[in-house]
């Protein structure tokens, strides 16, 4: 998956701008991580640093001179540009924590929060009084924000909340004035990636020193969470309707550390230093990277600060769609995987002969006329391999071939094969549309192109290659997408590119955590941020990611915050997860896109979001910092490591350590099962009233499972009880996870969780 990241990464530069000479250098931008402080204020942590960092550098002035960040509010810390040899000399010190590189984190709605129906929660007709003095705030991190957007004008809200301590900074073509009681602060780093990779100016793009969105991608996510209601919007008349975020009425703070689709995570690690400072209540963060320990990954470490503190992180659960791509292996995190909704958008092909094929795309764009078609393949330019041109790469197109013809392009099956760019290939050599075979990304994917462009599945396309091999002069006409809803559509679906668990670090932890609208969500955009757009500028667009899903899981939360305004970071993400549903809107399990294929929690973690059942789940689980410390000595982290990640004086490790299994976590996963294994979780009963839960279970196959006691009896809200699942293998599920679930009932609530457990031996 890093490797993938970079592939991408380096993809980008090069197309935009060559890499400075500071990333190819012999040193290199370090981040090195020191915990909690104890200092009265940011310039003592501040001094400090450089007084750490002169002992590797050699002066108080070299030391200023190297650092890029200091981290000095939420937790401590600096980044700076030092030699491998320095790095490690620092990483002897008593002091540090960890000493890693800074890497790269890619950035991974009109219809969809209806159809997760919101609008049976009360504050959906009007603003409710519980939900007026909450003032709910959701940081979020990303590419920045279009403040014009009619989804964050600020009607009908109250005063800015008196506890936010943040700001709105001003910089290129945006002031003060363009924050208001819906985007209360905004704030922008870069000094991580221009380290990294040189001045911004370099790249040859449209770019903003300051929290003004010149991509798209963080408008889109903010205007998800909270944007506010906006009637009778669409994307060139598709996917027309009423767009509004999850919670419409929350208040947005912007940090803007991502440029040019990318994150430099010394930028990201100072924009969750500032978040947790200013007082948000949830941090929505679309992006990510390949996990590696909870020690070196600047994701970790932001939420776990940020989960001391109350704050829920929600994040994308990556784009990888390979089993063990799942991101964000972290329990205090919400790994967010990304699912469909019942609406399609076509883009039709008519034939010459007058068959309809029918085909997938976002496309606006009008054919007035039916144009020859040519296979990429007997478009091939002199010298170039068939198959490098059947992928309509860059140079590999014969132009008089071309020339005002529909071209049928393949997608080679690598996340670098970029399919916006093939369409600009097409265009650049005179043809007029594009027809993309590409059983990879299914309808999934809704790019935009600068010609004419729609998606065919395989059997449409077969239909496709029998009409070019038959008829002497094929014809054909790509007709603009048309949108439709329908309650027959089999949804939620998971989609092809969604990040599959196992989780990598902790496989005990069932990793994604939830599923989330992400496939073509349509919310608000930076007019400027055409790259995505066929080179088009707009005011909304539809795009697809775990980015998309992330900002629905953000709102849900905040919902349950605004309601729940003293329920922890575990108590708000359990009651999303263990009130999710594994079954579509036909009451059948959910499957895979676009086959339809069988999925399992590693697909869905507890199931698909279900934002009205979260607001009253029943039970609980919770847990907080003390089990969080139990949970890495079990990981095998040192004393020292514990300490300075959560301020704790004395960190003393069970002998043995408390498994990590028995986290009370909303989901129930043994990796290693030998034999009987028992698993303890305590539920905090939330409701009116005296009440009795009773389990049942869907047994793992090869598996028994029973509870102890098999009834929970609670008295009054607030009361916790334990109890303890018990596995009995029989039958070893050679070397893979097998799955079932646990389900608490009182006749009102169904509190659900997954099981997974691989059984080595009996």
């Amino acid at each position: 998956m890093t490797k993938l990241i970079t592939t991408v990464l380096t993809l980008l530069l090069l197309r935009y701008g060559a890499i400075s000479e500071a990333a190819a250098s012999t040193t290199k931008h370090y981040i090195v991580y020191m915990g909690d402080h104890s200092y009265p204020d940011s310039n003592s942590v501040i001094t400090s640093n450089h007084g750490l960092l002169a002992s590797v550098t050699g002066s108080i002035g070299q030391a200023e001179e190297a650092a890029i960040h200091h981290y000095s509010k939420s937790f401590r810390g600096f980044s700076a540009i030092l030699t491998p040899e320095q790095a490690q000399q620092l990483r002897d010190s008593e002091s540090v924590i960890s000493v890693f590189e800074s890497r790269i984190s890619k950035l991974h709605t009109t219809h969809s929060w209806e159809f997760l129906g919101v609008d049976a929660i009360p504050q959906y007709n009007h603003f409710t009084e519980i939900e007026s003095k909450s003032d709910v705030i959701v940081g979020v991190l990303d590419s920045g924000i279009w403040p014009e957007s009619e989804s964050f004008n600020d009607k009908g809200l109250g005063p800015v909340p008196k506890r936010f301590k943040g700001e709105c900074v001003a910089g290129d073509q945006f002031t003060v004035k363009n924050c208001n009681r819906k985007i209360i602060g905004a704030r922008f780093y870069s000094k991580g990636f221009e380290a990294e990779y040189g001045p911004l100016e370099s790249f040859n793009r449209t770019i903003f020193r300051s929290p003004r969105d010149s991509d798209g991608h963080g408008t889109h996510t903010a205007s998800t969470v909270a944007g506010s209601v906006v009637n009778n919007v669409s994307l060139s008349g598709m996917a027309s309707g009423t767009a509004r975020g999850g919670m419409p009425n929350a208040r947005l703070a912007i940090y803007k550390p991502c440029w040019f689709v990318v994150c430099s995570d010394a930028d990201l690690l100072v924009a969750f230093d500032d978040a947790i400072h200013d007082g948000v209540d949830i941090i929505s963060v679309s992006l990510g990277a390949a996990p590696t320990s909870f020690f070196t990954d600047v994701y970790s470490i932001g939420s776990f600060h940020a989960f001391k503190k109350g704050i829920l992180v929600s994040a994308g659960g990556g784009n990888g769609g390979l089993p063990g791509t799942a991101i964000h292996p972290a329990p205090w995190i919400l790994a967010v995987a990304a699912s469909t909704i019942d609406r399609e958008f076509y883009s039709n092909v008519h034939l010459g002969n007058s068959k309809i094929l029918k085909g997938y795309a976002i496309n606006p764009l009008e054919m007035d006329n039916y144009y020859g078609i040519i296979s990429a393949t007997d478009a091939a330019a002199s010298g170039v391999p068939l198959r490098n041109a059947s992928f309509c790469y860059k140079n590999t197109l014969d132009h008089d071939l071309i020339k005002g013809k529909i071209v049928v392009c393949l997608g080679e099956a690598v996340t670098s094969d970029i399919r916006s760019d093939k369409g600009i290939v097409v265009r650049d050599g005179g043809g007029v549309g594009m027809i993309l075979i590409d059983p990879t990304i299914g309808n999934d994917f809704g790019f935009q192109y600068v010609i004419p462009t729609t998606l065919l599945d395989p059997k449409e396309a077969e239909l496709l290659r029998e009409y070019l091999t038959t008829e002497k002069e094929p014809t054909a006409r790509i007709y603009p997408t048309r949108t439709t809803t329908l309650n027959t559509i089999r949804a939620p679906k998971m989609a092809v590119f969604s990040s599959m668990g196992p989780n990598i670090i902790t496989p005990d932890i069932i990793k994604p955590d939830i599923t989330a609208p992400g496939v073509n969500i349509s919310a608000a955009w930076s007019p400027v941020g055409i790259e995505f757009t066929g080179d088009r500028s707009v005011d909304f667009n539809v795009l697809s990611g775990t980015s998309m899903s992330c900002p629905h899981a953000s709102a849900v939360a905040a919902i349950i915050k605004s309601h729940h305004p003293s329920w922890s970071p575990s108590a708000i993400k359990s009651a999303i997860m263990t009130t999710a549903t594994v079954m579509d809107n036909s009451w059948r399990p959910i499957k895979k896109n676009p086959n339809g294929t069988r999925t399992t929690p590693f697909d869905y973690g507890s199931g698909h979001i279900n934002p009205v059942a979260a607001l009253d789940p029943g039970l609980v689980y919770d847990f907080g910092v003390s089990d969080i410390i139990s949970f890495l000595c079990s990981t095998g982290a040192s004393s020292a490591q514990i300490q300075n990640l959560t301020e704790t004086p004395f960190v003393t490790c069970n002998n043995p350590p408390i498994p990590t299994y028995d986290l009370n976590y909303p989901s129930i996963g043994v990796a290693k099962m030998n034999g009987n294994v028992s698993v303890l979780r305590t539920a905090t009963y939330y409701g009116n009233g005296p009440t009795v839960f009773k389990a049942a279970f869907k047994n793992p196959p090869g598996v028994r499972v029973v509870v102890e006691p098999h009834e929970l009896k609670f008295q009054k809200s607030g009361e916790k009880m334990s109890f303890r699942v018990h596995f009995m293998p029989y039958k070893t599920s050679n070397g893979s996870f097998v799955f079932g679930s646990m389900t608490w009932s009182n006749g009102i609530h169904k509190v659900r969780s997954p099981i997974g457990v691989n059984v080595t031996s009996i």
